[in-house]
């Protein structure tokens, strides 16, 4: 088995009025338990929008990371949510993001988790 990070930029979401929004909720949650149901759901969630964002950027020279507010690189795309599935293979992780891409009703993408090394 593998982890995969299924996920989408805010961006691709576009616009949409609250009542859709509403409507997505219930199919994008049904997904989810789906997942929880196959025994492949590791976690996921939406992150917020206008929270706190915080950097830690440890190439300051004196030693210690520096944490400051907002991202760290200026950018026009953010990570908006994410699943993380653990699934045999990278057919059955497209489906899920196929799944929960139609449920939330925008583009996802798929990423492989490398593996952890054997630390002995």
């Amino acid at each position: 088995m593998a982890e995969y990070l299924l996920y989408f930029n805010q961006q691709w979401v576009g616009d949409h009025s609250e009542e859709w929004f509403r409507s997505r909720a219930p199919l994008a949650m049904g997904v989810v338990n789906e997942m929880k149901e196959a025994g492949v759901y590791v976690f996921a969630g939406g992150l917020e929008e206008e929270g706190p964002i915080y950097s830690a950027d440890p190439t300051t020279g004196d030693g210690a990371a520096m944490v400051t507010d907002g991202p760290y690189v200026e950018t026009k795309e953010w990570l908006g949510g994410f699943a993380i599935v653990d699934v045999p293979d990278d057919e059955t992780a497209k489906r899920w993001a196929a799944k929960i891409a139609e449920g939330c009703g925008w583009p996802h993408e798929v990423r492989r988790v490398k593996s952890q090394p054997d630390l002995v």
